[in-house]
């Protein structure tokens, strides 16, 4: 089966002996306005209407960025607005209902410590998914980093 495109001719290394400019004997500058080596590159993606691919990181390159800026960022990871939402409606599941006002600084503390509590919990299941020769972070590797760190209820 022969190629669907057109094969280049075989160019004759030596200058004709009429002297003539053959396209071989061109220079680089010449032939580029010719067209010969526009078509190489990617003319004919162009006329094809294809476009070229997005840039892509190779896996886990830009994971390895989100970590490093986030353990150098202080602000807190989850919104506050949604945060204080939860807060508020655990207190008043919990507690009778004369209690359900808080301090802005109560509020921020109690943010502090439970990222603090995530970050540390997720620190120690992903031990354990490296434990278990995995690098992928599993609701099993969570459970078994909560029963042997002691992140259970303590009720």
């Amino acid at each position: 089966m022969r190629n669907k495109h057109v094969a280049h001719k075989k160019r004759n290394p030596r200058p004709s002996a009429t002297g003539a400019s053959s396209p071989a004997s061109a220079s680089p500058r010449t032939r580029s306005a010719s067209g010969a080596s526009a078509s190489r590159t990617g003319d004919a993606q162009a006329t094809s209407g294809k476009k070229r691919k997005p840039h892509r990181f190779r896996p886990g390159t830009v994971a390895l960025r989100e970590i490093r800026h986030y353990q150098r960022t202080w602000k807190h990871l989850i919104p506050a607005a949604s945060f204080i939402r939860q807060v508020r409606a655990i207190s008043q599941n919990l507690a009778p209902p004369h209690i359900s006002r808080w301090t802005p600084e109560a509020l921020v503390v109690i943010q502090e410590a439970a990222e603090d509590f995530l970050v540390q919990m997720f620190g120690d299941a992903m031990l354990c998914a490296i434990h278990a020769k995995r690098v992928t972070l599993m609701q099993k590797d969570i459970q078994l980093a909560r029963r042997l760190g002691g992140y259970g209820r303590p009720w």
